[in-house]
């Protein structure tokens, strides 16, 4: 009785734990379902789509990068497409090192690839892909192939490549390319623009590669692929086309600029030379250059560090950010200050001793003993001193600066290139904010009077000294100067001048910018001028001006002697110009560093230039014969032959040709 009772106990209990596993897992398939009804009714549509994404992938398609022309249309930078063997690190199943060591019994892979890489790896994400080789041949593309079951993680890829075709050409220009950095990446983000530059791996880093970047760099497309799980296209479902960067055809004249810079030679300096008329800048020139192409795929650690520690600074873009005194050149603009200030007449002269006295200190002239009587013409043509030490401490600082700055001395010019270098127009309002110390803000009188022949705190870059010669040769009429010319959409080939119009008029006197146009005249023709030598048995007839700029102070009753300095403690030479004299085509600045006098370096690598531009002549054309002066140019001539009244008493005399317009306090 005992047993049964027991046992059915045991029953009991047990049909208790069936019931309660029944119903838990009455519950847990309750679950189930619940779940199921969730996942495919309620949302099915976002799971749907989820895998339609994993069968789908989008590959965005990089867009062509414009070209870069010059005026006559001669390709600066182009594209060309080649194949990289990249390595993604992340993916890698072996040590990156070892990696490499086996990919170059494949491929060659140099001590100066490997170099790049690294550099490369510093820059990059870990999980994105770097070439540790480029513009690979059909043979090694064939080699690895074959073997590339052996190294997840490195695959070959089709890219477009930059390319400078001329070289070091016209560099500071064109400028250059190079992979996206944290700080390209930033930028891009800041301006909304991150969508454009998927699937991108350079982008402008300097010149009009990275002013015009927007324009140069197109809209990238999109292909929807469709994948296998394994994630290899299987086919393509949609595709958007990418548009094209625009070209860039500029004002250039590459074969001008080919002149002058196989004419600077070894020399360092800059020279700019524009259409006075447009704005146009059709050469410009930053000795010593560079060559471009070796930033496309990432430059070498040695080559950059010879780039950049070299004492030539040859990456230096110096008539954009270069200041310089600007010497003499800067006294027909003081000329033409006191005539429409009303402080001198052209006829009015002085004696000039070879010094002017303020004070207690006398600021010396070049030539020993004075010029004798000057008037404002042969102030310019013999570049006299004394005449403009006098004239400054008549103007005043202010004055100087007020009549100055509407030619853009001492303000940016607004190129289409960025870092443009404001240089430095002194005023006593500048100096009072310059300085903390009371006794420092303080103008003195003997600062104004190396102003008058271009020394002291005046600092323009030649950029500016180009634009405000332009300026005068057309009459007052300011041109914003400009590189790019026409912008030509890279799909339909339209065309859209970028010429600015007028920017806009100095009040001047046109009869007071005849004199001082006469007088740059005599510079060139008159055996007096200081720029005869060079320019005597020109074709043409140029309006020019000499200049020497200090580099180094020199002591009380001390003369310059150059044999005794230090090479880069030269004198900079300095010249502007433009021609033809009566209808000008072409307003040119030079700089050449430590170059000693104006008429010595740099106004031959001007004459150059003008032989190439208005005759067509190079350096070695030496027989070709030279084109007619024009009627205009015949009337020119004879008029400032007669003005001139030939050879003056008391003239400068050939060996002094190369005044050196340096003006010492003693």
């Amino acid at each position: 009785m005992t047993e049964f009772k027991n046992t059915e106990r045991e029953l009991h209990f047990f049909r208790i734990r069936v019931v309660v596993a029944g119903l838990f897992a009455f519950f847990c398939f309750s679950l189930l379902a619940a779940r199921f009804v969730w996942l495919q009714v309620y949302r099915h549509d976002h799971y749907a789509a989820q895998a339609e994404d994993n069968r789908i992938s989008v590959v965005p398609v990089v867009p062509n990068r414009g070209l870069i022309l010059d005026r006559n249309g001669v390709v600066l930078a182009r594209n060309f497409s080649a194949y990289t063997l990249e390595i993604t690190p992340s993916k890698l199943k072996i040590d990156l090192d070892e990696t490499i060591d086996q990919l170059a019994e494949l491929v060659e892979i140099t001590t100066k690839d490997r170099k790049r890489f690294r550099k490369l790896l510093e820059d990059n994400r870990n999980f994105e892909s770097s070439p540790i080789r480029t513009r690979l041949t059909d043979e090694e593309v064939a080699r690895f192939t074959v073997q590339r079951y052996r190294f997840p993680g490195v695959e070959i890829q089709a890219r477009l490549f930059r390319q400078y075709p001329l070289g070091a050409t016209a560099s500071h220009v064109t400028g250059y390319i190079g992979r996206i950095s944290s700080r390209d990446v930033a930028a891009i983000e800041e301006r909304d623009d991150s969508a454009n530059y998927s699937g991108s791996d350079h982008i402008g880093k300097e010149g009009l590669e990275k002013s015009y970047e927007q324009q140069l760099h197109g809209i990238t497309g999109y292909e929807e692929v469709e994948v296998s799980a394994g994630g290899r296209a299987v086919r393509t479902l949609s595709r958007t086309p990418a548009s094209p960067g625009n070209n860039l055809i500029l004002s250039i004249d590459i074969e001008l600029q080919k002149v002058v810079e196989e004419a600077f030679g070894d020399h360092r300096g800059a020279l700019v030379a524009i259409e006075p008329a447009t704005g146009d800048i059709l050469a410009y020139v930053s000795m010593p250059t560079f060559d471009p192409n070796l930033f496309v795929e990432g430059i070498d650690q040695q080559s950059w560090d010879q780039l950049n520690t070299s004492q030539d600074r040859p990456l230096f873009n110096r008539p954009l950010s270069g200041a310089y005194p600007p010497g003499s050149t800067y006294k027909p603009f003081m000329a033409l200050a006191a005539l429409e200030l009303g402080k001198r007449k052209p006829g009015d002269t002085i004696a000039d001793p070879g010094f002017f006295v303020l004070g207690n200190h006398r600021f010396r002239d070049d030539k020993e003993g004075g010029h004798g009587m000057v008037d404002m013409r042969r102030s310019i043509v013999a570049s006299c001193d004394t005449y403009y030490y006098q004239l400054a401490n008549d103007l005043g600082v202010d004055a100087m600066h007020d009549f100055m700055k509407p030619f853009g001395f001492g303000q940016l010019t607004g190129i289409d290139l960025e870092n443009e270098r404001t240089g430095l127009l002194p005023s006593t309002a500048w100096k009072r904010s310059a300085y903390r110390k009371r006794e420092q803000q303080r103008w003195y009188a003997g600062e104004t009077i190396s102003l008058g022949i271009g020394q002291g705190y005046n600092a323009f870059t030649p950029l500016q000294l180009a634009h405000a010669v332009s300026t005068l040769a057309n009459n007052g009429v300011v041109m914003k100067p400009h590189l790019v010319k026409i912008i030509e959409n890279g799909t339909t080939r339209e065309r859209t001048v970028t010429v600015p119009k007028e920017s806009y008029r100095i009040p001047l006197d046109q009869a007071n910018i005849n004199i001082i146009k006469d007088a740059m005249v005599g510079v060139t023709t008159e055996q007096g001028g200081t720029g005869y030598r060079t320019f005597a048995k020109a074709e043409y007839i140029s309006a020019g001006k000499t200049g020497t700029a200090q580099v180094i102070a020199i002591k009380k009753n001390e003369k310059y002697d150059a044999s005794k300095l230090d090479e880069r403690h030269h004198d900079h030479s300095l010249y502007t110009a433009f021609a033809p004299a009566d209808k000008p085509r072409i307003a040119i600045a030079i700089i050449v560093e430590n170059g000693g006098f104006g008429a010595e370096t740099a106004a031959p690598i001007v004459k150059k230039a003008l032989d190439y531009y208005l005759l067509g002549k190079r350096p070695v054309d030496k027989d070709k014969p030279a084109a007619p002066l024009s009627p205009e140019a015949v009337v020119t001539l004879k008029t400032a032959a007669k003005s001139s009244g030939g050879p003056q008493a008391g003239a400068v005399k050939d060996s002094d040709n190369g005044n050196k317009d340096r003006g010492q306090a003693q």
